[in-house]
């Protein structure tokens, strides 16, 4: 479904994807796994048209959104749902305006539609009745689950995840995980998660792919991951300090 291509981008002269590659797999999900400031982030801000890169493409379904203007992009991004590292809720605004925010901007539902489809997907993320809490009355994880909600709701053929279990304990993280999963397993949706969370990725992942230095150095399936030689992977996963990844780059 998404095909990247030779993307490139640099930021005050420093290159920060580097003729990347990547092919994501229609219907699954992928995790990409890399050291802090390898370009993971960078490069899910590309593929949802938040940046621009400096040269290559990237196609969706055939279409290559890096040459659309911003009317082509919105038209692209109903089909999108991203959940940002740290939910990106609005904090003026209660659960329920919220998780309802999309209906607002894209459609013509009224009021009461909007409140049904909100409470039932607070209840698909296992939050049902506190459509009038507020941000700032949540846990990390609460938030993290209201802005899956969200990103649900216009029931997006795409759902991208940057870091969703971030700054969780193990517990919090693994039911992240298993949400993340079902979501997935109900709605076919092809997902990418960009994540450190090594044991969280094994778990969930179909497919994987490691960046390092802006560009993927090895992909596969977490089997293949796991029985690799390949030093910058097993250092990486392992957590060696020892290795061509340097821990203070």
């Amino acid at each position: 479904m998404i095909k990247i291509r030779a993307l490139s981008k640099s930021f005050k002269g420093q290159k920060v994807l580097d003729e990347l590659d990547l092919d994501i797999p229609e219907s699954k999900i992928t995790v990409v796994i890399g050291p802090s400031g390898t370009g993971k982030s960078v490069l899910l801000k590309h593929i949802v048209g938040l940046m621009k890169p400096d040269s290559g493409n990237i196609t969706i379904n055939g279409n290559d959104i890096t040459a659309m203007d911003e009317v082509e992009l919105n038209k692209v991004r109903k089909n999108f749902g991203v959940c940002f590292q740290d939910a990106a809720l609005f904090d003026s605004m209660n659960v329920g305006e919220n998780v309802g925010f999309p209906f607002v901007i894209h459609t013509d539902y009224p009021r009461e539609r909007i409140h049904d489809e909100v409470a039932a997907l607070l209840k698909e993320v296992g939050l049902s009745g506190i459509e009038e809490k507020m941000p700032s009355q949540l846990s990390g994880g609460m938030r993290k689950r209201v802005g899956l909600a969200r990103a649900l709701a216009m029931k997006p053929k795409c759902l991208f995840f940057d870091e969703p279990t971030s700054g969780l304990d193990p517990v919090i993280s693994r039911a992240i995980d298993m949400l993340i999963r079902q979501v997935q397993n109900k709605t076919g949706s092809t997902s990418l998660v960009i994540s450190h969370d090594i044991e969280g990725a094994f778990a969930l992942a179909d497919y994987m792919a490691m960046i390092y230095r802006g560009r993927i150095v090895f992909q596969g399936s977490p089997e293949d991951f796991k029985n690799t030689e390949d030093p910058l992977v097993k250092q990486f996963i392992h957590g060696y300090v020892e290795g061509p990844i340097n821990p203070i780059e």
